[in-house]
């Protein structure tokens, strides 16, 4: 199987975020999790899921949360999925969860979080978003936990469009530039004026992937990171050094091969996990990038195909149970996840 793509030339990206004649989302009523010390209590107001889409959905049921504790033993894990640039939305999210308070400072103790890439590009404020995952990092480390990241491929874009510009580069489709791709694939100009070099060395810094309790994380549904080592470790040193090296080729090479997508998703898909799995280790892969809309079906393709709106609330268990998806569409109306692990389903 082919896996799909979405680098310069490749169609406009998933419909940007609007409010205007979306239809109402309908609410059902839940149990917050605990509130661990420090927090106050977390008010949740979900979107439920499409009456008529459930029966086509993986049943997933969030594991209860108990309070955060601080003790010795590792601390609950979270993951968080594609945010690009919506920081309000994750403000929101994350006190829901009970790990941030509403002065936005961390508050989970020793509680593990993963943010699984694409901070920026599409939504308002891209830099905020780095800046704040920056300062939780070192709250939850102070108190600790942890709160990570993975390298997204708006990340490399990113990084590309600030280090090499209008350098062109061969995108497949024509020759063009980092910086006509960032544009094309929702560059907000006003990242582009606030980011600093500090933000650049963070996210040059960032894993391509990493294992917790089991979980293979990720954040493209690509096997491409089979190309680049047999371990987690040398992987995460290959893209690290390719990105050091500061050569424009090599780090379009990386956006477009973390673009691919749906590796996952049809009959081949199991088979495409387990050879990742059994390559890396874990016993299930977890991953943002591709919006689970697309991955339902749920609305048309980035070729434009119509489709209708989408409805998500949880993560989308996949590929006999071997795949989480956690982008839940923020950019198109959508919802950004944060989501305990493991899940049931």
């Amino acid at each position: 199987m082919v896996e799909g793509s979405m680098t310069q030339g490749a169609g406009p990206g998933p419909a940007v975020r609007t409010t205007a004649g979306m239809p109402p989302v309908p609410v059902h009523a839940s149990v917050p999790p605990a509130t661990p010390p420090g927090c106050p209590p977390a008010e949740r107001d979900l979107p439920g899921i499409h009456p008529d889409m459930a029966a086509d959905r993986p049943a997933v049921d969030v594991v209860p949360v108990p309070e955060h504790g601080t003790g010795n033993a590792p601390g609950p894990l979270y993951v968080v999925g594609d945010v690009h640039g919506y920081l309000d939305d994750l403000r929101a999210a994350l006190r829901m969860q009970g790990l941030i308070d509403p002065e936005d400072r961390w508050c989970a103790g020793n509680t593990r979080l993963w943010f699984l890439g694409d901070f920026t590009d599409r939504g308002p404020d891209g830099i905020g978003v780095i800046d704040l995952v920056m300062r939780l990092s070192a709250e939850a480390a102070a108190s600790g936990g942890y709160c990570k990241a993975l390298m997204g491929n708006h990340e490399l874009l990113l990084i590309g469009a600030k280090r090499f510009g209008d350098v062109p580069v061969n995108s497949g489709a024509g020759t063009a530039s980092f910086q006509a791709a960032w544009l094309l694939n929702g560059g907000q100009r006003t990242d582009m004026e606030r980011l600093e070099d500090h933000h650049l060395q963070w996210m040059s810094r960032l894993d391509a992937m990493a294992e917790e309790d089991g979980h293979l994380l990720v954040h493209s549904d690509t096997t491409a990171y089979l190309e680049f080592g047999s371990s987690i470790e040398a992987v995460n040193d290959a893209v690290t050094e390719a990105l050091q090296r500061g050569d424009a080729d090599e780090c379009w090479e990386l956006f477009r091969k973390f673009t691919k997508r749906f590796a996952f998703r049809d009959d081949t898909g199991p088979e495409a996990v387990r050879e990742l799995i059994g390559t890396f280790g874990g016993r299930r892969i977890v991953h943002g990038h591709s919006p689970i809309p697309y991955l339902l079906g749920e609305v048309g393709s980035e070729d434009g195909e119509p489709g209708g709106p989408p409805v998500v609330d949880t993560p989308h268990v996949y590929a006999e149970g071997l795949a989480v998806a956690m982008d839940g569409g923020i950019t198109m109306d959508g919802k950004l996840l944060v989501v305990r692990l493991p899940l049931q389903g």
